[in-house]
């Protein structure tokens, strides 16, 4: 295993290489291995912190838990919350992210600077460290849900966001999948600066889950309660931490499948009229249903939501099944010109991507 402790180190170890490799950080994504293992654990370091600007420069080995423990101290968070924690390399190269999405954006949306290093041992830099920029090739952006295939990120620079001090919840009941709908919908359509809008559904009824942030979130999430007058059991909550923990951990699925829908928020309906468990960021449109790891109920599934992209996130191996979707062919090619151009010596974890890339 090689366990670099500086970018200079990881670039001569890269360099040296004649085989596949397969970057990894505390493995709690549980992305399969692909070659020897080159581990960020020793690239842990917060290099900056900078409140006045809300920005922050990381090495890739540095734990989401620990860098969040280091911004509250000046009442500043990076706005990720995803189920699996893990390191800020491994958050950035698989793209996960939680019910904080909804406001926030995803890891491409904050990340605003990256060093990278590729397969012939050169370190690529991009971006910086000022929220405003517009130098250069948006590397982030394209090393952001590569899982590891075009590089290793070594440093990655964010912005942060003010830590709400206050949260609440307001959540509301149905068995029927139409009216969970059409309350996402009226909540869709107001300017209520939620923090976070979910959906959670048993697989036979569920709810839709409100958060707001700040001094006034109670209130707030008080006076959004009509919005939901149409669903059952109608409440707010301010000790709500507990409920988006669920929400976060029904994202996986360790002793089955679960499958990352990337569709639309009116495709709701249909996704929660199957009969599986789902968890969703109901205003975007990403889902995640979970089942067995059964090759057939991933077919089943992937047909009856076509042509929403179902990508498996927990359970490919065990269900023998490719994580991937089918990939528009243009796309593809797109995709296997832009790993030639940065890892024309396929040293970064070959075939593991979309279409054996």
């Amino acid at each position: 295993m090689l366990e670099p402790s500086t970018v200079d180190e990881a670039a001569a170890a890269i360099k040296t290489l004649d085989g596949p490799v397969h970057p990894t950080g505390a493995g709690s994504h549980g992305v399969p291995a692909v070659g020897d293992t080159l581990s960020t654990g020793k690239l842990n370091r917060i290099l900056e912190h900078n409140p006045g600007d809300f920005t922050a420069v990381l090495e890739a080995g540095v734990p989401l838990a620990e860098a969040q423990e280091a911004f509250a101290k000046a009442g500043q968070w990076l706005a990720l919350d995803p189920p699996a924690g893990g390191t800020i390399g491994g958050l950035v190269a698989t793209a996960d992210s939680g019910p904080a999405r909804h406001r926030y954006g995803g890891v491409r949306d904050l990340v605003i600077g990256i060093t990278v290093v590729l397969s012939d041992g050169t370190v690529a830099r991009a971006g910086g460290k000022v929220i405003k920029n517009v130098a250069g090739y948006d590397l982030a952006k394209l090393f952001a849900g590569s899982y590891g295939t075009l590089g290793l990120i070594a440093e990655v620079a964010v912005r942060l966001h003010p830590l709400p001090l206050r949260t609440a919840t307001l959540t509301g009941a149905s068995a029927d999948p139409g009216r969970l709908q059409a309350a996402v919908r009226k909540l869709n359509s107001r300017p209520l600066e939620a923090n976070c809008l979910d959906i959670a559904w048993t697989g036979h009824s569920g709810q839709v889950l409100v958060r707001f942030g700040g001094h006034t979130a109670a209130e707030r999430a008080e006076a959004a309660r009509p919005l939901l007058d149409g669903l059952d059991d109608v409440t707010v909550s301010t000790d709500d931490d507990a409920i988006w923990a669920a929400q976060r951990q029904s994202q996986r699925h360790p002793d089955g499948v679960t499958l990352k829908v990337s569709g639309r928020p009116t495709d709701l309906e249909k996704v929660l009229a199957r009969g599986e468990p789902v968890v969703g960021r109901a205003g975007l449109g990403l889902y995640w249903v979970r089942g067995p790891a059964e090759a057939e109920w991933v077919a089943d599934v992937r047909a009856a939501l076509t042509p929403r992209a179902c990508s498996i996130v927990d359970g490919a191996a065990p269900a023998g099944v490719d994580p991937w979707p089918a990939p528009d062919r243009g796309a593809l090619e797109v995709m296997r010109r832009v790993k030639a151009r940065f890892d024309p010596a396929r040293v970064f974890r070959p075939g593991a991507f979309v279409g054996g890339i």
